[in-house]
């Protein structure tokens, strides 16, 4: 049981990671009928935005310009690299994506995979090939809790992830622009018609997934500190699985299909070789959606794609 507890510390920590992909994933997928594949590569971008950030604040601290405890450094980091990175992903619609919007899906793919690589190549060319040591703003503390070894960090990261997670739902239910967001996933066609700013709300989603997917990879630098500029493209790719796991347009079922992706990862690697992780997590999801093609909580009319 030790054992089993320990492995589910660490599925909640890397779920974590996939569930705050997935939101930015599935909020786009759910109001603008768009698969967004760059969003894996804006993950890397908010982690190294966030890097930089961190650098910065830090060696004014050791100048001596400013004195900051190192857990506030690393909240102002978390605000300061949603903030700009929600830019990144209002670029990404403005310039990528709205011009495609009436066009065929597959343009629209094609198009996310082409801003994908061009941010990779961005990353390479002003950093280069070399990776990067995120800097380390919390020293680690480890708790033995039963048997159960705990680390601070992995509580501060579910913690957070759960907060904006908690967030994002109280913004989409309570707020005059979370009902327009919820109004467009329901009619994206009727809702304009009524007043409703389309690109007012599709820049918004970006910004706000675009954001989330920062924090995502700020809370990963600080759980594995070592980024690199191909980071996101595995994290993306899983992340959008679970997005289409959970559900069209729905919060809820991305956070779960997130950490249900989380814990069959970590779980499989327990019992079987690592080398077939993926196999056997694939192979489950493939099983689930055969009897739930619409995910968790997708419904049979977001099968009607505009295509």
């Amino acid at each position: 049981m030790v054992f089993f507890f320990q492995n589910l510390v660490n599925a909640l920590q890397w779920g974590s990671f996939y569930a705050l992909i997935a939101l930015g994933y599935s909020m786009v997928y759910g109001i603008l009928m768009l698969f967004n594949f760059a969003h894996g590569d804006i993950f890397m971008v908010g982690a190294y935005i966030g890097f930089g950030v961190a650098t910065g604040i830090t060696a004014l601290a050791s100048f001596g310009a400013i004195a900051l405890p190192n857990w506030l450094i690393l909240v102002l980091t978390i605000i300061i690299s949603m903030f700009l990175t929600s830019f990144v992903g209002i670029l990404v619609e403005r310039l990528g994506y709205r011009p495609l919007r009436e066009a065929p899906r597959a343009s629209a793919a094609i198009t996310g995979l082409m801003i994908g690589i061009i941010l990779e190549t961005g990353n390479l060319a002003l950093l280069g090939a070399k990776r990067v040591r995120f800097p380390s703003l919390i020293e680690t503390s480890t708790y033995n809790i039963g048997g159960v070894f705990v680390t601070n960090k992995k509580i501060m990261i579910v913690v957070v992830s759960l907060l904006l997670m908690f967030a994002l739902h109280q913004f989409v239910r309570r707020t005059k622009w979370g009902m327009a967001m919820r109004a467009m996933a329901f009619d994206y066609v009727v809702v304009p018609l009524m007043g409703v700013p389309i690109n007012t709300i599709a820049a918004m989603t970006f910004a706000i997934g675009s954001a989330l997917a920062a924090a995502a990879g700020i809370l990963f630098g600080v759980a594995y500190p070592v980024l690199d500029p191909y980071m996101g493209i595995v994290f993306g790719w899983k992340a959008f699985v679970a997005a289409i796991l959970g559900g069209r347009g729905s919060i809820l079922g991305a956070t779960l299909a997130g950490f249900l992706l989380g814990f069959i990862e970590i779980f499989v690697a327990m019992i079987f070789p690592s080398t077939l992780r993926d196999l056997i997590a694939y192979s489950i999801i493939l099983l689930i959606l055969a009897f739930r093609p619409h995910g968790f909580f997708g419904e049979p009319y977001s099968a009607r794609l505009r295509l």
